[in-house]
């Protein structure tokens, strides 16, 4: 493992069977050992083994269900570019990433900007998320809200 120069985290040194395993992974999450097996062409165990260790050095963070908002009633996806006054940037960061209609949210460059994403069940929803969580938060000095109108494309995770 190498240190990152810019963050300082370890960087992991992951090799072609690795690389093989994580696209499967993200293929098909629920794979089985022993068919991600046969298909790298490694025993069930020494996959399993690689698999334990890509979670302990952080590679996989997590295995999770992609859910299809719209399936369930949540209708509207929003991005929101959010402007805070930097000495409350991380305030409303944590505050932000604990309410349960955002899924993601990122520092960007520029004026303290954060980018966020959130889903919500209608128009009327996302109004109360905008007037009694984010329009309260301290240092909040502009919001621009962009709806989306149709997806294309969505990932999860990354591609090797």
């Amino acid at each position: 493992m190498n240190n990152s120069p810019l963050t300082g985290e370890s960087v992991v040194q992951i090799d072609e069977i690795d690389r093989k395993i994580i696209q499967a992974l993200n293929h098909n999450g629920r794979i089985s050992y022993t068919d991600l097996a046969k298909d790298i062409g490694l025993s069930r165990v020494a996959v399993q083994s690689r698999i334990n260790a890509l979670m302990e050095d952080g590679v996989i963070e997590r295995f999770t269900a992609v859910i299809n908002p719209e399936k369930i009633g949540i209708l509207v996806s929003a991005f929101f570019n959010v402007e805070v006054e930097p000495k409350y940037l991380h305030e409303a960061a944590n505050a932000l990433s604990e309410e349960p209609a955002v899924t993601s949210l990122y520092h960007m460059t520029g004026p303290s900007k954060l980018h966020m994403h959130g889903l919500f069940r209608n128009n009327q929803e996302m109004e109360l998320f905008m007037k009694e969580v984010l329009y309260k938060l301290p240092g909040i000095m502009s919001v621009d809200c962009q709806l989306l109108i149709n997806r294309y494309k969505s990932r999860m995770g990354m591609r090797l």
